[in-house]
């Protein structure tokens, strides 16, 4: 999944207002584009025994990162289930930390998508790196683009 023209243009912006003035200067911040899809199902994936699940539209989706598991950024889905959202942490946090210590989780019930599934519990996945995009005068932008491992229901 690419940049949405939501998240192009915040990032765009970012780049007009801030990188411009310190030119070739290192942005001391890092964005991740947290992205993906989540489905009606016990463990949020399209096919469930070779059947089509259907998309969990309107579900809030928080990244919470660390050991006090702080909501670091937050995304509803679309109609098809489909989320994306841009976070900002600093520029010297590993990508390995971010992987290790975030993770996505699905606050919003799976009967509020299907009567006949749990109220109690919420779908969480770790995080797993997608890929870079970088952006700007000079490549001065660096955008990591993360998205769900798998969800599982959890307590």
């Amino acid at each position: 999944m690419a940049l949405n023209l939501k998240s192009l243009l915040f990032v765009s912006l970012f780049i007009a207002l801030v990188a411009a003035p310190i030119a070739e200067a290192t942005v001391p911040i890092r964005l991740i584009q947290i992205q993906g899809s989540v489905f009606c199902n016990l463990n949020g994936t399209m096919l469930v025994n070779g059947i089509a699940s259907p998309p969990f539209s309107n579900a809030l989706v928080q990244l919470r990162c660390g050991p006090a598991n702080l909501i670091v950024s937050f995304a509803i889905t679309d109609r098809d289930g489909v989320f994306s959202n841009l976070a900002v942490f600093p520029r010297n946090l590993s990508l390995t930390s971010l992987l290790s210590t975030c993770n996505l989780l699905v606050n919003t019930p799976l009967s509020r998508c299907n009567s006949t599934l749990p109220s109690v519990g919420r779908l969480r996945s770790p995080i797993r790196f997608i890929g870079n995009v970088t952006l700007g005068l000079n490549n001065i932008l660096n955008v990591t683009i993360v998205g769900p491992v798998g969800f599982t229901l959890v307590a």
